[in-house]
């Protein structure tokens, strides 16, 4: 038998390991998922109001230039992954829209699940890896229970998304600006979805889709199966009839969107609008593994028709009304890049980063501008007012000195004078430069009248230059003034529809993806007024102290013209 010794640990080093693993904890537990992609952020799910718990259910993820940095991303978005709260589980994706050009994208991820009791439920979105390929997939995305999913997608409007490939027949049309991407629009013309034993009740049914009636009344089927189910818009309320039994409920409104669905559950139909349940009653079993027709005489939009072998629960029902339309609550996109927050330390969002982050380019370039002429504005009011202030300080100094001044001091007063910025100073120096012309050596100086006017004009003619030297670069601040408020709206005007541009092209009308960049536009409008109303106080406070200055020149002007003629006179 071997004796085995172990060294034994001092007691130091067990607890100096011990703490770094602490330490290190933290770390672990936040661990990215994946390196090589460089950016990150977290959506977190608002479970409020859901009843029971809802697994394995597509949710919508609009991204806009609100709430992500298309540029960091693939142009495709073909490097786009999510990643389940755990922070390692890859979750399906279906990106059905990706426009990095307008900056708007509609994914659709399956989230495991959606619970109240989870109070921080959240998943990652992963982007910013240039050599990841798509694994974006359709048909993974939806449950089991799903036989038939339309999009209505621009590139495939008559084609499920789902596992079982229906291919619609029909001549609907595609509108871009639907409510989620493009959707269809219906003339009256019904889109005809072929028979396929998928479809089928026995274990219960689910139809669902979203709805905007151009106008009403209408008398318009928007669902029908010959024999056996029909879902009918009757003047604006809804009618299902299910064989012989016939329900009726709810208040279309007309060139709104509304969510309409109907489930059939062991002898029961439930009809609900908008997540509510508007009728109920008792229905027979029918065959619906039939041909389906959609839209006949309906004048209006469809989108996101779906079909399930399955009875939905009423809050997952709710939760698809309440979730996809524009006003959406269920999920919250980080603002920051890397899971950091982008709050202020009393926990509000950074608003001013939001907008800056939303510019457009021409809103850039117009700020820019701005930014350029807020300096220049800002140099000249620091410049002038120093000049202003020095002005007036020599000019009080130098105008007690000359009225103190007795007959034969008067013209006397430059000899050690020191009055670098009077412009009082200068106009006597003027005066005293043309006197002294005038002045023959060994005679008593003497003026005519002529000789009187023409030191008055050679002095005015120097006032009229201090007078320009006091006000150069006053110019700047009135285009300041006038121009900075013209240029921001200016660029808020060109902001507001190059915005309104970019979701009439990409087709998504989600409030959210609109405020940023109206909210971003208008900044442009606030930074003109920063501009302009600094400048307005700085020219109306230099330009009277200016007229002040003026003033006084004329003042002594006279003053000393006249005392000049009086005792130099002939």
């Amino acid at each position: 038998m071997f004796n085995i010794h172990t060294p034994r640990v001092p007691k130091a080093h067990c607890f100096a390991w011990i703490i770094a693993a602490l330490l290190l904890l933290p770390t672990f537990a936040n661990a990215e998922w994946n390196k090589d992609w460089s950016s990150h952020k977290k959506i977190s799910i608002n479970s409020q109001g859901i009843s029971e718990e809802i697994a394995q259910m597509p949710v919508l993820v609009r991204l806009h230039s609100g709430n992500f940095d298309f540029t960091s991303a693939s142009i495709d978005g073909s490097d786009l992954r999510f990643i389940a709260a755990d922070d390692k589980t890859e979750l399906k994706y279906f990106v059905e829209k990706f426009d990095a050009v307008n900056e708007l994208a509609i994914i659709w991820v399956q989230v495991p699940k959606i619970s109240v009791a989870d109070k921080d439920a959240h998943f990652w979105l992963y982007y910013g890896n240039e050599k990841a390929t798509s694994s974006s997939n359709a048909k993974a995305v939806l449950d089991a229970s799903t036989v038939a999913n339309f999009h209505f997608a621009e590139k495939a409007l008559l084609q499920d998304s789902s596992a079982t490939g229906l291919i619609a027949n029909g001549t609907a049309t595609v509108q871009k600006a639907g409510l989620i991407g493009e959707s269809a629009v219906f003339n009256a013309q019904p889109i005809v979805i072929p028979a396929n034993a998928a479809i089928n009740a026995s274990a219960g049914y689910t139809w669902s889709a979203w709805v905007k009636p151009t106008t009403l009344p209408q008398a318009a089927s928007l669902y029908s199966q010959v024999g056996a189910l029909s879902l009918a818009v009757d003047g604006q309320k809804l009618t299902l009839k299910v064989a012989d039994k016939v329900l009726s409920g709810g208040e279309l409104k007309p060139a709104i969107w509304q969510h309409i669905a109907f489930t059939l559950n062991a002898g029961k139909a439930t009809l609900y609008l908008n997540g509510t349940e508007v009728a109920t009653g008792e229905a027979p079993t029918v065959e619906t593994a039939t041909e389906i027709k959609v839209g006949e005489a309906f004048v209006g939009e469809l989108d996101e028709l779906e079909i399930a072998k399955s009875a939905r629960s009423a809050t997952w029902i709710k939760l698809v009304a309440s979730s996809q339309g524009v006003d959406s609550q269920l999920l919250k996109i980080d603002q920051s890049t890397d899971g950091d927050s982008e709050e202020e330390g009393d926990g509000k969002p950074n608003y001013i980063k939001i907008l800056i982050d939303s510019l457009t380019p021409d809103a850039k370039i117009v700020i820019g501008i701005l930014a350029v002429m807020f300096v220049i504005s800002v140099w000249v009011m620091v410049k002038k007012a120093m000049l202003v202030s020095r002005t007036d300080a020599d000019n009080k100094k130098f105008l007690v000195r000359f009225q103190k001044a007795s007959t034969d001091d008067l013209l006397t007063l430059d000899k050690g004078a020191n009055y670098p910025n009077s412009t009082l100073f200068k106009l006597y120096q003027a005066g005293l430069r043309e006197m002294r012309k005038r002045q023959h050596e060994g005679e008593v100086l003497a003026l005519s009248g002529a000789s009187m006017d023409a030191i008055k004009a050679a002095i005015d003619a120097d006032l009229v230059r201090e007078t320009q030297r006091q006000n150069a670069g006053m110019v700047l601040l009135t285009i300041a003034i006038s121009g900075g408020p013209f240029l921001g709206l200016l660029g808020t005007v060109v902001g507001v529809m190059i915005t309104f541009a970019a979701i009439a092209a990409a087709g998504d009308v989600n409030v959210n993806a609109i405020a940023p960049g109206i909210a971003a536009a208008l900044l442009a409008t606030v930074a003109g007024l920063a501009v302009a109303i600094p400048a307005l106080f700085g020219y109306n406070y230099l330009a009277s102290r200016i007229k002040n200055i003026t003033i006084a020149m004329q003042i002594f002007v006279d003053e000393f013209v006249t005392r000049s003629a009086e005792l130099y006179g002939k």
